[in-house]
């Protein structure tokens, strides 16, 4: 059973929360301007860390676009334009499989703004040449990092390719993003609704060979900020599709996050957060999944028809919330630390990011914040 929170007492502290992110995002770009962080170490933004890979510069300008349209502030909208600005000409990028994170989160939002027509197009463009990453033989988007190998975040930035083939009436790249999402569900969502990080396929024949993981604690565990990927990558496929086998995926990806993450007062983690990865013998709090899993239920309960799922699922993204938004998690009473959200995870595996704040977790924490503060808005008036 999900308690239920109480409307009233989780208003001020998300509005509270919203405000502090602006304070640390203002911070951040005033010490270290043009500048694309990845993950803290030890509460600081700028190290020598490595990155493994090349994906988080949407965050920055996606979370600026979306201080702007809540607080009307025209220098939030002016930061915002120049950070999107700067990752333009990755539009072009064919490295990587992350075009919707960087895309999506800036250019997307800055042409719903606007309605121009230039802004469109690069949005476009990045969905056309995340289409270029399939692999027909298997059928999916392939990852960073190889051929034969496809990850469950890609789930996040498929639907930039749903929106350029609608967008320009390219049937054979609506074809390709619709094979993705079915390979994904084949091969990575499991029986019981947990999902695997990667595919592993064979390049002559395109057979699905094995299960693997990069992130998690083993090939057959589930890992939190996979399946937090999976309910909102999901769910995204079915709001741009109208294809309902995805819903029903985002549904038991969603229903596997909510059973396996306890949302009592003696939850381990705090009420909704999850480890890094459920099945591992040393657990250690993922807030970033838990931010995106609450971003992703609040999608979910204003699409199913089913009145006592719409509320499950924004119940527990709204206990979530108001974890987050307490003093074990907010960063406001840690002096000195540059982040918004403590406890974030990038790579345990690799040792990288981990105990930490993470650009994506700041970003979906922001997004969801946003969410939250506009159902509660009308519960409250």
């Amino acid at each position: 059973m999900i308690p239920e929170p109480k409307s009233a007492a989780l208003y001020p502290k998300l509005e509270n929360a919203f405000a502090f992110a602006q304070i640390q995002v203002g911070k951040l770009i005033s010490a270290n301007p043009d500048y694309f962080p990845v993950y803290t170490q030890a509460g600081k933004w700028r190290h020598e860390g490595e990155a493994w890979t090349n994906w988080c510069e949407g965050f920055l300008g996606g979370m600026m676009w979306i201080f702007h349209r809540r607080t009307g502030d025209p220098e939030w909208r002016a930061h915002a334009a120049h950070y999107s600005r700067l990752i333009e000409a990755r539009q072009h990028d064919r490295s990587v499989h992350d075009l919707g994170f960087l895309f999506w989160s800036t250019w997307k939002r800055w042409y719903d703004l606007t309605g121009e027509a230039e802004l469109n197009q690069v949005v476009i463009t990045a969905g056309e040449t995340m289409g270029k990453r399939f692999k027909e033989r298997g059928g999916y988007l392939r990852s960073f990092v190889a051929e034969d190998s496809l990850f469950i975040d890609i789930m996040m930035n498929v639907g930039i390719v749903f929106y350029a083939a609608q967008q320009t009436g390219n049937q054979a790249l609506l074809q390709i993003a619709h094979e993705h999402c079915l390979t994904t569900r084949r091969y990575l969502v499991r029986g019981d609704g947990s999902t695997a990080h990667e595919g592993i396929f064979d390049l002559d024949s395109g057979e699905f060979l094995r299960q693997s993981t990069h992130q998690g604690w083993r090939s057959d565990s589930a890992w939190a900020r996979g399946q937090a990927w999976a309910l909102y990558g999901f769910g995204t496929a079915y709001r741009l599709s109208g294809e309902r086998k995805y819903l029903q995926t985002a549904r038991q990806c969603a229903d596997f996050y909510i059973e396996q993450t306890a949302f009592d007062a003696d939850a381990p983690y705090g009420a909704g957060i999850p480890p890094n990865d459920w099945d591992a013998p040393v657990g250690q709090a993922e807030s970033s999944a838990a931010a995106i899993a609450a971003s992703g239920l609040l999608n979910l309960s204003e699409m199913v028809q089913d009145p006592l799922y719409a509320r499950r699922y924004r119940q527990a993204a709204l206990i979530i919330l108001d974890t987050l938004t307490g003093p074990d998690y907010l960063a406001k009473g840690t002096p000195e630390w540059e982040g918004t959200l403590l406890h974030g995870c990038y790579h345990v595996n690799k040792g990288l990011g981990v105990d930490e704040s993470v650009m994506w977790g700041e970003y979906f924490f922001v997004e969801a914040l946003d969410k939250g503060m506009k159902i509660l808005e009308g519960e409250i008036q």
